[in-house]
């Protein structure tokens, strides 16, 4: 019996049982080694990694493998204030997750601060002055009736509460 050479399938035959990583398509193979059992794992354990504290603070953002260029780098967002805090315990984090691994995951960490409280402002603040959406808040403001136009603002307030 004579094989194709120009197949997707794998050339070799296994008998017998085999890995879950060996029965995947090639394409999938890559994108797992590359930074999805690590990323997730971390974000599955990151509250254990870094303790309650920092917890509150920081949280990944995205791992990049190591290859020829550089090394596996995990970049974690900090809320402005608290990056001195993550900086003191930089060794610890690297350390509890290369210990989590069982092998060197993460060999650099970078920080990228972000001011949370300024957006929740903003936000907050936009949606009382703008509860409805720009085209039904031009047919409201065409009602004539004055107690109709207000019934139906306290409406949509409503509505955007729920």
């Amino acid at each position: 019996m004579q094989f194709k050479k120009y197949t997707k399938q794998r050339n070799k035959s296994i008998q017998g049982l085999r890995s879950f990583k060996d029965t995947l398509p090639k394409n999938i193979k890559k994108v797992i080694n590359k930074k999805g059992h690590i990323y997730s794992e971390t974000l599955n354990n990151w509250k254990y990694i870094v303790g309650e504290n920092l917890f509150k603070v920081c949280y990944p953002r995205s791992f990049k493998n190591s290859n020829k260029f550089g090394v596996s780098t995990l970049l974690v967002m900090v809320r402005r204030g608290h990056e001195v805090d993550l900086e003191y315990s930089k060794k610890q984090i690297m350390d509890k997750m290369n210990s989590f691994f069982g092998y060197l995951a993460v060999e650099k960490l970078k920080f990228i601060s972000f001011n949370d409280e300024l957006k929740i402002l903003s936000e907050e603040n936009d949606q009382e002055k703008n509860v409805t959406n720009k085209k039904y808040q031009k047919k409201i403001n065409d009602v004539k009736n004055e107690k109709i136009r207000k019934s139906l603002l306290e409406l949509t307030k409503v509505f955007k509460e729920k």
